[in-house]
């Protein structure tokens, strides 16, 4: 597996990627999936703002991806990241969301950031929450029922991880 920067070329499998969590998952509040095109803006958005977002891929062709953007566009939040991260179907818990976040997490630090979190749609997500919580991330809280899908409520469960210094310094 090698991961590495998101290319163009990458996007319709991206795109696929996430139409399966859209139609089949909860990780996710989305219920459309979105267009190869829209992958494209929401891709080129990121990066537009010097952000990261990453492929694991093999021989097979992107397992996965993930990215990191500042979790609101007011100033203030400009030292915290939100994470997201999805997998191809056929290689999930074979340590490819790992891997990818544990680099998003490198990145995020080189690049000044000093908070990163997890906004995990549904609770029952104990992938995503473990995986997570295996790189250091905390729980931070949980807003009960506050998505609808699939004829049920869900969960949004926030979990953090301190970034280089976190708070222990003041910002630059």
């Amino acid at each position: 597996m090698n991961i590495r920067p998101a290319t163009p070329a990458d996007l319709p499998e991206i795109q696929a990627i996430y139409a399966h969590h859209v139609l089949h998952g909860t990780g996710t509040f989305e219920e459309v999936p979105p267009s190869v095109e829209e992958m494209t803006q929401r891709h080129d958005n990121v990066l537009a703002r010097g952000w990261c977002w990453l492929v694991a891929a093999d021989p097979t062709g992107v397992l996965g991806y993930a990215y990191y953007a500042q979790i609101r566009d007011r100033s203030a939040y400009r030292y915290t990241a939100e994470d997201a991260v999805y997998v191809r179907d056929d290689v999930r818990g074979q340590g490819v969301g790992k891997a990818l976040v544990a680099a998003l997490v490198e990145e995020a630090t080189a690049r000044g950031f000093r908070q990163m979190i997890a906004v995990v749609g549904d609770s029952e997500n104990v992938g995503s929450i473990g995986m997570h919580s295996s790189l250091g991330f905390r729980h931070a809280g949980t807003l009960r029922a506050v998505g609808c899908k699939f004829g049920r409520w869900l969960d949004t469960v926030y979990l953090q991880r301190a970034l280089g210094p976190g708070d222990g310094m003041p910002p630059p």
